[in-house]
């Protein structure tokens, strides 16, 4: 007999992660330690919810491409759950919100994984305006192939400023992953 549970993923950050900026390369920004799914949890039709939100602030009006990303223990990012288009922010915005959502279906497992998934980002245009964007923006890049289930993956958020600033930047407070059966 199965059991079907919804288990949070640890380890769980103590409070908000840092807020980076002065960067224009994909940068892994999540709160530390990073959620890690353990070495063969995953099975076929497992479901993983992920939600993170924080803000950021901006100069100009760089652009700002989002991200869930999956990887290593010590937050090195091996690819991509779901990204943003690049997104032109507001201009001298500051600490505006934001929110991502995902969710996914493990539909291969093993050395050659496969997980389909898509969701939505909730950028904040003002203090009190949000725009959704769709996460990822094609419908080739919901089935994520190479997502090895049999070593332990790593979950984060990442973003990539097309712009260096030190006003160009971003915090996440939350980051949760829960896995369903």
């Amino acid at each position: 007999m199965d059991l079907y549970l919804c288990e949070p993923v640890g380890p769980f950050p103590a409070g908000a992660g840092a807020a980076f900026n002065t960067f224009t390369t994909k940068k892994d920004v999540s709160p530390q330690p990073v959620p890690v799914i353990p070495a063969g949890k995953l099975r076929l039709g497992s479901k993983i919810m992920i939600r993170a939100n924080g803000e950021y602030s901006t100069t100009a009006t760089p652009t700002l491409v989002w991200g869930l990303w999956f990887g290593t223990r010590a937050a090195v990012i091996a690819g991509d759950l779901a990204l943003s288009s690049a997104i032109t922010t507001p201009s001298g915005s500051a600490a505006l919100p934001w929110t991502m959502e995902w969710d996914g279906i493990v539909t291969a497992i093993g050395t050659a994984g496969t997980i389909q998934g898509q969701g939505n980002l909730m950028q904040g245009l003002t203090a009190t305006t949000l725009s959704t964007f769709p996460i990822p923006i094609s419908a080739g890049a919901r089935a994520v192939a190479s997502f090895d289930t049999t070593i332990e993956r790593a979950i984060g958020v990442s973003a990539t400023w097309n712009a260096s600033s030190a006003s160009n930047s971003i915090t996440t407070y939350d980051l949760r992953v829960l896995i369903l059966n």
